[in-house]
């Protein structure tokens, strides 16, 4: 797979997360399960590295993928315990699972592309 294509389902992806969850925390916010305040802390982590995945850049997508598994832990323990949102946390785990495979493929495959990668120590 070429990575514009990838570079561009990673990005619908993550959007389409980002939208999924600041619409289910708010709307918890607004129905008083949680505070507001509470609401926007949870969506805050998924807004750092909003303008890296963006542009593409192959470091935002290699360390997203740590942040994003605070919401699959989320996702996973809401899958478990509760049943009467079993649709939104199933949606929520597959689109977390396909971004936790998809961003450090891409990463990868861009940051061969740029020629990036660590540098090796010299033996003396």
């Amino acid at each position: 797979m070429p990575s514009r294509m990838l570079f561009q389902l990673c990005r619908i992806g993550y959007i389409s997360l980002l939208a999924l969850l600041a619409g289910w925390f708010i709307r918890q916010g607004v129905n008083g399960t949680y505070s507001m305040a509470f609401s926007v802390l949870w969506v805050l982590p998924l807004l750092l590295p909003l303008k890296g995945i963006i542009q593409g850049n192959p470091y935002t997508y290699a360390w997203a993928s740590f942040i994003l598994c605070l919401y699959l832990l989320h996702g996973l323990t809401l899958l478990w315990v509760s049943n009467a949102h079993f649709a939104f946390a199933a949606i929520e785990t597959t689109l977390l699972c396909l971004l936790l495979i998809g961003f450090p493929f891409y990463a990868r495959k861009r940051g061969r592309e740029l020629g990036l990668s660590i540098k090796k120590k010299k033996a003396d």
